[in-house]
């Protein structure tokens, strides 16, 4: 069974930008989605079919919800959770508050989001559920915490539900992509300014590195790919009769997914400290 209809969230840029026109072009219904009007605007003026949806607020997600059953005619058969923000910092330095809001979005929102969905996914007795996560929600990295601490939660979340869904015709997949090309690393540095303390921090000097990777307008890593990346997965994730629990996308992933189960922790901390 194809899937026909979609809500994506996080559609203003990077992988949910790419998604709802690719899947768009290849005849979807793409009810796409995102926190700010103004992105809103700008995608419908590109031809999409773009709704208002803050994953922060649950008025908005329960709004959102019920656009995107009107818009699909309650035909939506499928959900990409991918709407997320990352929050760089020494977890001794972040506030209970910073990382609420990280869970906030990446966390609690999605499961308000997708409960909202499962009964009429039930209805339809089918529906594709698919969590963009990242290879930071199964390999921790420093300065990382708060982002780290939402995708683990997200892995966990994921495979509870694949559990207590299984036989009803719904699928719940995870991309795992590693360093993609999109604009999150902006997204990421306005949030660790407004989170940490940089100047009283032990960690002032390393956070320079952090500063300068974040302001970087493309990534360094070698093995960094375009959003585009993800679309395959993506497809097959949604349309595949058998698709997988999890889609690992760049090579670095790869590798530190097969590493995981080969090495020892103390190893396998010490390849991650290099590569932070």
């Amino acid at each position: 069974m194809t899937t026909h209809a979609i809500l994506i969230t996080g559609c203003s840029t990077g992988i949910g930008y790419m998604a709802a026109h690719a899947l768009h072009q290849r005849g979807y219904k793409v009810i796409a989605s995102c926190r700010k009007q103004s992105d809103v605007e700008r995608l419908i003026a590109e031809g999409l079919t773009c709704i208002h949806l803050d994953l922060a607020d649950e008025k908005s997600i329960d709004s959102g919800v019920k656009q995107a059953l009107e818009l699909t005619d309650n035909k939506l058969s499928a959900l990409f959770n991918n709407g997320a923000f990352g929050l760089a910092g020494a977890l001794e330095d972040l506030s209970t508050a910073g990382l609420r809001e990280q869970f906030n979005t990446n966390v609690f929102g999605w499961h308000h989001l997708t409960t909202q969905l499962i009964p009429h996914f039930r209805q339809l007795g089918y529906g594709r559920i698919v969590q963009n996560s990242s290879v930071l929600g199964f390999a921790a990295m420093k300065y990382r915490g708060a982002y780290n601490s939402s995708k683990f939660a997200i892995e966990g979340w994921s495979d509870t539900l694949r559990l207590e869904l299984a036989g009803t015709g719904i699928h719940v997949c995870i991309i795992e992509p590693g360093a993609i090309e999109t604009q999150f690393r902006a997204n990421s540095l306005a949030a660790f300014k407004q989170w940490i303390d940089i100047e009283s921090s032990i960690h002032k000097e390393q956070y320079q590195s952090q500063i300068d990777r974040l302001s970087r307008s493309q990534s360094r890593n070698k093995y960094a790919l375009p959003a585009q990346a993800c679309l395959a997965p993506l497809i097959h994730a949604l349309e595949s009769p058998k698709p997988k629990l999890r889609y690992r996308i760049t090579t670095p992933t790869k590798v530190i997914a097969i590493l995981k189960r080969l090495l020892p922790g103390k190893t396998i901390d010490k390849i991650l400290l290099k590569s932070s």
